[in-house]
C-alpha cells in the first residue's frame, strides 16, 4: 500500500513537471513570439547552449550509464543500448525532417538568393519570411502554416516527454522535487521548447489570429509532453529490459536534440565564442546535478 502510494506520488510529480516543461516552455516561447524583440537573440542563444550542455551531461553520465548497467551489464545489453540509441536518434531526426518538409511549402524562402541556413533568431523561427508574406496579403497561408507547425511541434514533444518519464524511473527512490536527472532534463527541455513555441506563435499571429489565442494554442502544443512522460515511465517500470530500452531510446532522442537542434541553433543565432562557453558551463552544472 505504501509502495503503491509512493508510485502515485511519483507519477503525479512527473505529470506536474512535464506540464511545466512542455506547456510552460512552449507557452513562454509563444509569448516571446508575440512580443518578439530582436534584442532577445543573444539571450536565447545562451539559454539554448547552456541547456545543451546540461542535457549532454545528464544523457551521457546518467541515462546511458544507467541503461548500460541494466541486466548485470551483459555484453548483449551494451549492443541493445547502442541499437536503441540509434533508434531514438533516428525517430526524432525523422520527426524533424517531417516538420521541415510539412512547413517549408507554407513558408518558402523569400527568393532564390535567400540563405537556407539561419544566422539569426528571426530566420530560425521564419519571422523574416512572415513579414514579407504579410505584405503580399497571404494571411491564410500563414495561418495554415502555423497550424501545421503547431501539430508538428506537438508530435515532436511526445518523445521528449518519454525522456523525462524514463529518467524518473531510475530516480524513483528519491523522486522528490529535487534536482535529479529527471528534473534537470525537464528544465532543459523546457528551455529547448522556447524557440519552438516562437516558431508556432509567429505565423499564427501573422496569419490574423489574436495574440492571446495564439499564445494559448502554442502552449497547448506542449501537452503531448505529459503523455510521453506517462509512456516513458510506464515502460520503465515493467522490468530491467524495458527500462534499458526506454532509457536508451530517450538518450538517442536527446542526443539528436543536443547535436541536431540546440547547438547548431545557438551558434547560428549568435556567431561568437559565447555559446560554446555557455555549453561548457551547462555541462559542468549537469555534472554537479548528477554527482553532488
Amino acid at each position: 500500500m505504501r509502495r503503491c502510494r509512493k508510485k502515485v506520488n511519483t507519477f503525479a510529480l512527473i505529470v506536474i513537471i512535464t506540464a511545466i516543461a512542455g506547456v510552460g516552455g512552449t507557452g513562454i516561447g509563444g509569448l516571446i513570439g508575440a512580443l518578439f524583440n530582436r534584442n532577445s537573440e543573444k539571450i536565447v542563444s545562451l539559454l539554448l547552449s547552456f541547456a545543451g550542455g546540461v542535457m549532454l551531461a545528464v544523457v551521457c553520465l546518467d541515462l546511458m550509464l544507467d541503461a548500460l548497467t541494466q541486466n548485470d551489464g551483459a555484453a548483449w545489453n551494451t549492443f541493445m543500448v547502442i541499437g536503441m540509441v540509434f533508434v531514438g536518434y533516428g525517430v526524432v531526426y525523422l520527426l524533424n525532417f517531417w516538420i521541415d518538409k510539412a512547413t517549408n511549402h507554407e513558408v518558402p524562402h523569400i527568393d532564390k538568393n535567400h540563405p537556407k541556413t539561419a544566422d539569426q533568431l528571426s530566420e530560425l523561427i521564419h519571422s523574416d519570411h512572415y513579414e514579407v508574406h504579410k505584405q503580399s496579403n497571404k494571411r491564410s497561408g500563414l495561418f495554415i502554416g502555423g497550424l501545421v507547425m503547431a501539430c508538428a511541434i506537438a508530435l515532436h514533444n511526445l518523445p521528449e516527454g518519454m525522456v523525462i518519464g524514463a529518467s524518473y524511473v531510475q530516480d524513483e527512490p528519491q523522486a522528490e522535487l529535487e534536482l535529479t536527472g529527471g528534473l534537470a532534463l525537464a528544465i532543459v527541455i523546457g528551455l529547448h521548447n522556447i524557440p519552438e513555441g516562437m516558431s508556432v506563435s509567429v505565423p499564427l499571429i501573422a496569419g490574423g489570429m489574436g495574440k492571446p489565442k495564439a499564445v494559448l494554442l502554442t502552449a497547448i502544443t506542449g501537452a503531448p509532453t505529459i503523455i510521453g512522460a506517462m509512456i516513458g515511465y510506464g515502460l520503465g517500470t515493467i522490468g530491467p529490459i524495458s527500462l534499458c530500452l526506454s532509457l536508451s531510446f530517450a538518450s538517442g532522442a536527446m542526443l539528436y536534440v543536443v547535436f541536431g537542434e540546440l547547438l547548431p541553433e545557438s551558434i547560428l543565432i549568435w556567431r561568437s565564442k559565447a555559446p560554446a562557453f555557455a555549453m561548457l558551463v551547462g555541462l559542468l552544472v549537469g555534472v554537479m546535478i548528477i554527482f553532488l
